[in-house]
């Protein structure tokens, strides 16, 4: 197998990619060292890496925790020589300043990597400073100084790794915003692009030490573009998800180095796919409730909410002027057919047979026998107006509705709404429900601070997305638990890379490395 090295690994959504892939029926690549500062993502990945040790053949155990009946604890305990190499695999260390010592780094990636030149460096640095809603908050900061963030340099570290240890390829993810960053008038992408070319160089502008490192630099490429140069064309470095069998519009830079020294043609290019809609990745899966923030949350409670607005002004009259005769008619008919599910708000596993209508295979698992990180969040009463009748306002028209598009008894008490109508603003689309018939829009780690812009389509839940439907439609398998409360949970998922895209780019690698192998 050809060796992988998982920096900022987030909770592995690259390197589950890369471990999915399969040569002539055998895992083609190793994830040997996953590197991730945050604790909970990294727990996520050595539970991961935990999984692969056995090659398939996954013991009773592993599900039994999934479904609650053991901790982690006595599951790593009941096979110990497995849990010990899944914690030698994952390093829990900060990367970057005031992090790991790089000696440290180097030693541990030596160790891990051996004497291997045929291997792969994988990960994209943290994105903040470069994504566009982050430049936006650093430009209202007075004291914000671009060339005093150390986020903006992270990139440095991949330059050290890759002109001290000489991958064969690497793949290096980032948010699409780095198109357009400067730092200092000197544009982030083209300095990347030459960096990665010549690390050397880059190391030594830089001031980093450039003893260790070898001759040669890398000759990068778009993974979806072979006619059109990233240099007079950078947005060919964009790899748009919903093109390539993801059921989600989420277009992130993705960047394929080949070590200079490797002949042969260029690699090959991500292959178009069908359109995936929401509905076929979680419209089967179990119906659940929203949970009641203000008051008493019960089933009882919760309908009780519900069909109180039968007669209200919003959902009669105001429903029917902000949208029209229909939507004002499935708005009552929500109201008054809610009944609580029969899984209630779901919980950290949720028994019962999952069905799915499209990618069987890859998300589910026979031996799960449920849905685990299947809980709903609690929302205020009038979000829960607000997220059933977005839901039906889409069902009608097929999109989303904006804030002038709401019932005014529906509207936010908020200072941003009164602008946002007037001018159709940034908070204009505060209310987002998922389209079932569409991908859904970005899963981001914003999902964690509240459900607005990730209104599930179903109005008789009238809900944000659980951090399972958010993990399927970042084509997580189901059987891959994310560790710790369920706000760390949302962030480990919208900060990863779809494993469904990450195991089409694995194809391309091993094509270039395992022609070289037989060259």
């Amino acid at each position: 197998m050809i060796k992988v090295v998982d920096i900022f690994a987030g909770p592995g959504g690259l390197g589950e990619g890369f471990s999915a892939f399969s040569a002539s029926g055998r895992p083609a690549f190793d994830v040997v060292l996953s590197v991730e500062m945050e604790h909970f993502a990294f727990e996520t990945l050595k539970l991961r890496t935990f999984f692969r040790q056995f090659l398939g053949a996954v013991p009773p155990h592993y599900y039994r925790f999934l479904r609650r009946d053991i901790s982690i604890e006595e599951l790593y305990a009941t096979h110990e020589a497995e849990a010990r190499k899944a914690e030698a695999q994952c390093w829990n260390t900060r990367l970057g300043p005031g992090g790991e010592p790089s000696e440290n780094v180097r030693q541990r990636i030596g160790k891990a990597v051996g004497r291997e030149e045929n291997w792969v460096l994988i990960g994209g640095p943290p994105c903040q400073a470069y994504s566009l809603a982050g430049r936006s908050r650093n430009l209202g900061n007075p004291d914000y100084d671009p060339k005093k963030d150390g986020r903006q340099r992270l990139y440095v570290e991949y330059l050290q790794i890759l002109g001290e240890h000489r991958p064969a390829a690497f793949i290096m993810e980032n948010v699409k915003g780095l198109l357009s960053a400067t730092v200092g008038k000197v544009g982030m992408f083209q300095r990347i692009l030459d960096d990665l070319r010549d690390p050397k160089l880059a190391l030594a502008r830089e001031g980093r030490a450039t003893v260790g490192c070898g001759k040669g630099g890398y000759r990068i490429y778009s993974l979806t573009d072979r006619q059109t140069s990233m240099d007079d064309d950078p947005q060919t470095a964009v790899i748009r998800a919903e093109n390539y069998g993801v059921p989600q519009a989420r277009h992130r830079v993705i960047l394929l180095g080949i070590r200079d020294d490797l002949g042969g043609p260029p690699p090959g290019t991500l292959i178009s796919q069908a359109s995936v809609p929401v509905d076929s990745i979680i419209g089967g899966m179990p119906r659940l409730r929203s949970g009641l923030s203000e008051s008493l949350d019960s089933p009882g409670e919760w309908q009780k909410c519900l069909t109180s607005q039968l007669d209200s002004r919003w959902a009669t009259v105001g429903a029917t002027q902000a949208g029209n005769a229909d939507v004002g008619r499935i708005v009552r008919t929500a109201l008054r057919k809610a009944e609580p599910p029969k899984a209630d708000r779901g919980g950290e596993f949720v028994a019962g047979e999952a069905v799915l209508s499209h990618s069987a295979d890859w998300f589910l698992d026979s031996r799960l026998k449920g849905l685990c990180n299947h809980s709903t969040r609690g929302h205020m009463r009038s979000d829960l107006y607000r997220y059933l009748y977005a839901a039906c306002y889409a069902e009608v028209f097929g999109r989303s509705p904006t804030l002038e598009q709401f019932p005014k008894d529906l509207l936010p008490n908020h200072g941003s709404v009164g602008p946002a109508l007037k001018s159709g603003g940034n908070f204009s689309d505060r209310f987002r429900v998922q389209l079932a018939h569409r991908p859904s829009t970005t899963i981001m780690s914003h999902i964690s601070k509240d459900g607005h812009y990730y209104i599930h389509p179903d109005p008789h839940q009238c809900r944000s997305l659980t951090v399972r439907e958010a993990a399927r439609l970042q084509t997580f398998p189901d059987n891959y638990f994310f560790c710790g409360p369920r706000t760390a949970q949302y962030v480990q998922v919208g900060n990863a890379v779809p494993p469904l895209l990450a195991k089409q780019i694995a194809e391309i690698v091993y094509r270039v490395l395992n022609r070289r192998a037989k060259g």
